[in-house]
């Protein structure tokens, strides 16, 4: 496994002593640059659905999907793509989007995709982690990008056809060509990233951020949601009252939302000023030393590959950890009820 590089290495601005980095939009990007190329998508899930529809929507002409024969290649031909094996596909395609999971995308890219790669085509990554540990190691020959959504693929969809876009991170790894950048925006325009804006990145940037978000961030709120709930559940109050004040109200995707677009603390004069002195006033009185501790743990197990080495290793025993977890997590008090309360929420209708 390839040591990652341990800095973050995006072109920035400084702007008092925060990194700012380089963002492309809609006159940055030209649809020209793709639009003639044979665009193979291997992976037809939902971002691969999403992008392929973005992307013939945008004028790109020639896209095509490789699949095994299963239900993706019924679901391309259903929306008019062609389809082929893998192997036929990367054979014929200019750029090739790499949409398979983490995990089984190396041993395809190997056998099926790098043996069949033309010199001067583009490999287009949606996730940076199989560079970043070395598990795929393109030819020198090949253009090396990303175009990797910060959306679900279902979004990537909606927000193109309302006209609103979503934030893409943007890499130009290897430029074999000496047209790698101008690919690169050019795609993230056709999937119409470029109005919401592309952040030109590293592979180990996304790679860090992505996993630090769902090893340290999620964990860290899931840890706070399961210990309030068991707090709550001691003193005495119901469980549909603790989970529609915490989450099933709804009420935090749209706090988020307006964080998204006001600011963290800017959109605290939405609550009450009891609610707005409530969370300044407690925030400071946080100590987050072992939260600090736990996150920088976590970053320097990414960072060294411990984590990757951790995950391989799970693997290869055939996932029983990963089982034990989740097996975990349904004995969790917060788990049991949750079904329930929902049912009883929605009048009694669903209990899932």
């Amino acid at each position: 496994m390839s040591k990652p590089n341990l800095k973050f290495q995006t072109k920035v601005d400084q702007k008092e002593d925060i990194l700012m980095g380089k963002v492309y939009y809609d006159q940055d990007g030209h649809i020209e640059a793709i639009q003639d190329k044979v665009i193979a998508i291997i992976g037809y899930g939902n971002q691969g659905r999403s992008q392929a529809l973005n992307m013939r929507d945008s004028g790109a002409k020639h896209i095509i999907v490789g699949s095994i024969h299963d239900e993706s290649w019924n679901a391309a031909n259903a929306d008019g793509f062609q389809t082929y094996s893998i192997p036929e596909a990367a054979k014929k395609a200019d750029i090739l989007f790499l949409l398979l999971p983490d995990e089984v995308a190396p041993e395809i890219y190997e056998k099926d995709i790098a043996p069949n790669l033309h010199p001067g085509a583009a490999l287009n990554f949606a996730s940076g982690y199989n560079i970043t540990y070395g598990f795929i190691k393109p030819a020198a020959d090949l253009d090396v990008i990303m175009v990797a959504p910060r959306m679900i693929g279902k979004g990537v969809r909606e927000t193109y056809e309302n006209g609103t876009g979503f934030p893409t991170f943007v890499v130009i790894n290897q430029d074999a060509t000496g047209h790698a950048k101008e690919i690169a925006v050019g795609l993230a325009k056709a999937l119409g990233s470029t109005k919401a804006g592309a952040i030109e990145v590293t592979f180990n940037d996304e790679t860090y951020l992505d996993l630090m978000s769902e090893q340290a961030i999620w964990p860290l709120i899931m840890n706070v949601m399961v210990t309030a709930f068991d707090f709550f559940h001691e003193k005495g109050l119901p469980a549909e009252a603790i989970l529609t004040e915490m989450y099933m109200s709804k009420e935090p995707m749209v706090m988020m939302e307006k964080m998204a677009d006001m600011g963290l603390f800017k959109q605290l004069p939405l609550h009450s000023r009891t609610s707005q002195y409530g969370q300044l006033s407690r925030f400071k009185m946080v100590d987050n030393s072992s939260m600090r501790k736990f996150i920088e743990e976590q970053y320097n197990n990414i960072v060294n590959g411990n984590f990757a080495k951790e995950w391989e290793e799970v693997k290869a025993a055939g996932m029983k950890k990963f089982d034990e977890l989740w097996a975990e997590t349904e004995q969790l008090p917060i788990s049991q009820v949750e079904a329930e309360v929902r049912k009883n929420l929605s009048g009694g209708k669903h209990a899932e």
